[in-house]
């Protein structure tokens, strides 16, 4: 039960973030890339930059907020999946930015965060 209510609110912080990004204007060009290396929540493009967004979603700040569950280990993952997307579709000669988007959730509200440039691909 635990399981499907996180997947859950992951499900609610994605669609929400899919959202603000379209309202500001972003083109999403793809939602939940998979390949055998992982997962990317959302891409963007941005003229020549592809963006690459994770999006963290809690309903508390019990465990600190949603953005610091990004840890060194989880952004290189997104990097590796990154990488694998640019060379799937060839785009290696594009800009790319790491953004993490996190989302508080409480009762019908939430807060929405923007870290525009969260991380970089340098490790």
């Amino acid at each position: 039960m635990k399981r499907n209510r996180h997947h859950k609110t992951g499900q609610i912080g994605e669609k929400l973030a899919y959202d603000y990004l379209q309202n500001i204007g972003l083109a999403v060009i793809q939602r939940n890339y998979k390949c055998p290396l992982g997962e990317i929540d959302l891409v963007a493009q941005e003229n020549e930059t592809i963006i690459f967004i994770e999006v963290k979603t809690r309903t508390g700040h019990q465990f600190g907020g949603p953005e610091e569950s990004v840890t060194k280990a989880k952004q290189r993952k997104i990097i590796q999946v990154a990488l694998g997307y640019l060379a799937q579709y060839g785009l290696q000669d594009y800009a790319v930015r790491f953004d993490v988007i996190a989302i508080t959730l409480t009762g019908n509200i939430h807060r929405l965060e923007h870290i525009e440039d969260a991380f970089d691909a340098s490790f």
